[in-house]
């Protein structure tokens, strides 16, 4: 069954790709031909999530989820929250600004917890329609989408360290570790980032019902 994610970023299709495969054809955004900068106007992750699988299952009729992330910062009373990727203003996607903005922000604070949230929203009509017709016992809730969520915690560094990853990676300590992502490197926080918690859930539930 082939399902498309709403990315063309090649670091998150690698990943979801080895999780999901062989059972599901995982599609890039490229790989239907969308050229489209979907945009990101809701006020929740869980909203950004929605609105790029209904944009792909709209315009495209195809079977699609998509994830949105965002880091929590409690001192900061879950700042950056669904701005991570804009924190610092201007057109967004500034990773060392954003790192500024907020060591600069916690620099007199010695609470530093946070936590990183990704939001999968799932959009298949195609799959949904599947399932009923397999086992017309199973309830489904909401049969127009569905939503997987992974956190991990941890802490914010007073200062960057490491060279790998990308956007808060380098002042990003997860709980367990004495290390950030940055330094831990991309094959640990794939094991354990809060993206692999929610590709993992959507990947149990996948399986569980194909």
């Amino acid at each position: 069954m082939k399902l498309v994610f709403a990315t063309n970023n090649l670091h998150k299709l690698k990943e979801i790709r080895e999780i999901l495969q062989p059972e599901f054809e995982i599609l890039s955004l490229a790989d239907i031909g969308c050229e489209t900068d979907i945009p990101e106007t809701g006020n929740t992750l869980e909203e950004n999530a929605l609105i790029k699988a209904q944009f792909v299952e709209k315009h495209y009729g195809l079977d699609c989820f998509a994830d949105d992330t965002g880091l929590e910062v409690e001192a900061l009373g879950g700042e950056p929250g669904v701005y991570s990727a804009r924190y610092a203003g201007g057109n967004g996607h500034d990773s060392e600004a954003n790192m500024h903005k907020l060591l600069h922000k916690l620099a007199d604070k010695d609470n530093r917890r946070a936590r990183f949230r990704t939001v999968i929203a799932l959009i298949a009509p195609t799959l949904l329609t599947h399932i009923a017709n397999k086992d017309s016992q199973r309830g489904i809730e909401n049969n127009s989408h569905l939503l997987f969520e992974g956190i991990v915690d941890g802490r914010i560094a007073r200062e960057k360290s490491g060279n790998e990853g990308f956007g808060y990676d380098p002042v990003f300590i997860p709980e367990g570790f004495e290390k950030s992502f940055a330094e831990l490197g991309m094959e640990v926080k794939n094991r354990i980032s809060h993206r692999a918690r929610a590709v993992q859930k959507l990947a149990e539930w996948l399986k569980k019902t194909s």
